[in-house]
Formats: C-alpha cells, structure tokens, sequence
C-alpha cells in the first residue's frame, strides 16, 4: 500500500511477550470467546499477556473481564470508573502491559485474531509501529466516511503521509509504548502521538470482519470529539486559519468600505444601506466569535491539563503489578 518508511538498520530480535490491549465497551457478548480465540491462535507462538480495559460499560462487561482475569494469569483487567473514552481507555491499557510489543483491538472480532501475527511479525522487520489496512471495511457507509475524512485532517494538521491510513488496528513496539504512555494530558490522540514520535512505520494488509453482536459505539459526537482532540492537541493550524480568515474579512472590508466612499461621492443622493451594514457587522462578528471560541477551546484544555484532569482513573485492577517489577 504506497511507500513505507525505510525500516532501521538495526532490526530487533523476534518480539518474546505480546500484549493485546483491548478496551471494552458493552463487550460483554464477545469479549470472552475473543480471549479464548486469542489464546488460541497466537498462545503457541508467544508468550502472550492480555490487557483489559473496561471503560464504565453499562452491560455486564465488568464481570466477564474479571471473570477472565481471575481464571487466567496471563489477562489483566483495568475497570475505569467512568466512561474516559476509546483513546483514553488504550493508554491506560499500554500503561500496564509488559510486552515487547503491543497489538490494539477492539472487543467485537472485527479485528480478526488471526490477523494479529501479520502485524506482530511485520513489526520485527524493524519498524516502531504496523498499522493494518483493508481491501474493504465492514463498517456502516457513515462511519467509512468519517474514517476518510479523520484521516484527510491528520494528513493536513499531522503531516500524515498522504498513503498511510491510520487505523485503530496496530501493533507498537516497546520503544514506542514507553514513548506514547509518557503522555499524561487528559486529552490523548494515540496517533497524533505516534506520528509525533516515530516516522519508522509499516502497513500490512488483513481482513476486516462484519460485527458479529451488537452496534458500533462510536457515535457521531464521538468522531467530533476526536477531531477536536487532534485539532487542539497535535496542530496550531486552526489558530493559523482563524487568523488569516480575520486578515481576509478585515482586507474584504476594508475594500469594501473604500467602495461605498467612491459609490457615495459619484451619486451623493444615494442613500446608506442599513442591510449592507447589517451583513458586514454580523460576518465580522462571526469572524471574531469563531477565532476566539477557537482560542478559548485552546486555553480550555490547557487550563484542564494544568488543573490535574486525569487521564484515566482506574477503580478496579486485577493481575495488574506495577509494570517496573514485572518487567524485571
């Protein structure tokens, strides 16, 4: 798929311990056999470790992830204490895991668990992340439609490669994931901060299946949501295009002030137009509140991160050590 980034000189050796993180949202109905499938296909080629992130499910999800956890030693379980978001919920999975490297999946077998080794043994070409693409995705034509235009702004705020299409479907290495997790703000774009850090990527190819029980969760406010946060997190751009389409209304007035001059002097009998001067004080006005809600949204999330809003808050942990002593 298009041109990759040139992997490092100095390949890593085979990755040792893969950690699937998954965040979990009204899975309930999947999530178990996902794990036994996960186990599986991919517990005889490596040392396996599945991290679990409930994030404030209103279904039984809690239970089945504990349940998981304290039948397997090798699945960690994390239940957040309100609902913190998909990006939120994947760093606080990242943030516990030990593996040598990361896959990232959702809870409902769209993302095969067959696919997963493509990514993992991609990775050990060399490259810091391994985003998957697909021939065809089994998603509503709205949320394939939203996904085009998430990545045409990550191409113009992020200096994406114009051929890497970014998916929530990856596998990151342990460079990587240190990397990513030093990020504490509360408003966290996983992509943004890859694409920030490392530009040593490769694509595979694998299959996309139809979603097997249950709806998407991810809502139009949730797309929006997203968009902002690699609006105001990763980009000064909107600030930029808020202050040149100022330059340009305020030149186009001017101009156009200039014009009534010359118009009045010609025919002195003319009369000042009141909608005229209507339409110019409610476009400049709306040049002014659009800069400065832009400028407030900025100012608002920093005051947020400087207030000490969490990233995620964890109620609950099972098989979760602190990663330093696990690592050991």
């Amino acid at each position: 798929m298009g041109i990759q980034s040139k992997p490092s000189v100095d390949r890593p050796s085979a990755p040792v311990r893969l950690s699937a993180v998954i965040p979990v949202y009204n899975g309930a109905k999947t999530i178990v056999p996902l794990v036994e499938m996960l186990q599986r296909e991919l517990g005889g080629k490596y040392d396996l470790e599945v991290v679990l992130v409930n994030d404030c499910s209103a279904d039984s999800s809690a239970d089945k992830c504990r349940g998981l956890a304290e039948r397997f030693s090798w699945v960690k379980f994390i239940n957040l204490s309100k609902n913190f978001g998909e990006h939120n919920a994947v760093m606080a999975g990242l943030s516990f895991c030990t593996g040598d490297c990361a896959v990232i999946l959702d809870d409902d077998f769209q993302n095969p668990p067959s696919e997963v080794d493509k990514l993992a043994s991609k990775l050990q070409e060399g490259y810091d992340v391994v985003f998957a693409y697909y021939e065809k995705k089994q998603h509503h034509f709205l949320r394939n439609l939203g996904s085009r235009f998430n990545n045409f702004i990550a191409t113009t705020l992020l200096n994406k490669p114009f051929d890497l299409y970014l998916c929530s479907f990856k596998v990151i290495n342990r460079f990587l994931i240190d990397e990513v997790t030093k990020y504490q703000g509360p408003y966290p774009y996983l992509d943004g901060l890859i694409l920030r850090t490392t530009r040593n990527y490769g694509t595979q190819l694998v299959e996309h299946s139809k979603r097997e029980k249950g709806e998407s969760n991810y809502t139009t406010v949730k797309l929006i949501r997203l968009w902002l946060n690699m609006f105001t997190n990763f980009s000064i751009l909107p600030l930029r295009v808020a202050s040149m389409v100022g330059f340009l209304f305020s030149l186009l007035g001017f101009l156009y002030a200039i014009s009534i001059v010359i118009e009045k002097i010609l025919n002195p009998e003319l009369p000042l137009g009141w909608t005229s001067l209507i339409s110019t004080v409610l476009i400049v006005s709306g040049v002014q509140l659009f800069a400065i809600g832009m400028i407030g949204e900025y100012l608002g999330r920093l005051f947020l991160k400087d207030n000490g809003s969490p990233q995620y808050v964890a109620r609950e942990t099972v098989n979760c050590e602190p990663v330093e002593a696990q690592r050991s």
